[in-house]
């Protein structure tokens, strides 16, 4: 069922700084800000050959990225996403597994212009996972 790690998403305080390190520092190519506003992130993702990374910074104060800089100011990981051929009949084979889908349990149409999903980290040892349709 999972495909290829996408991205691993980490939030980050101050996007612009972040954004300077990996492309300056780490000599990374990277992607121009794209603000999600279903999602409540402005986003730039790293390109790292095999994968990407993608920073995360809140858009708005409901952001839930906004929550995690609270517990986590100086930022962090936040998830990992894995691609999936058919994200209808992989959500449907997790529920039935008893995974908990966040939100309605519906895809959102994420950041590379594909439905998403996320999965609750409590059943997943702790970790959020995304599922993007490949």
């Amino acid at each position: 069922m999972l495909g290829r790690l996408n991205h691993v998403a980490i939030a980050v305080p101050d996007l612009d700084a972040a954004t300077a390190l990996y492309r300056d520092t780490l000599g990374a190519s990277v992607s121009q800000p794209q603000a999600l506003q279903e999602h409540g992130v402005t986003v730039v993702f790293v390109d790292v050959g095999n994968t990407k990374i993608e920073l995360l910074q809140p858009l708005g104060e409901g952001s839930p990225i906004a929550a995690f800089l609270e517990k986590n100011p100086a930022g962090g990981m936040h998830h990992v996403c894995y691609e999936v051929d058919d994200i209808i009949a992989a959500r449907d084979r997790l529920k039935a597994g008893g995974a908990r889908v966040l939100g309605d349990g519906n895809p959102k149409t994420g950041a590379h212009g594909k439905p998403v999903l996320f999965l609750h980290p409590k059943d997943l040892f702790g970790t959020l996972v995304e599922l993007e349709q490949a």
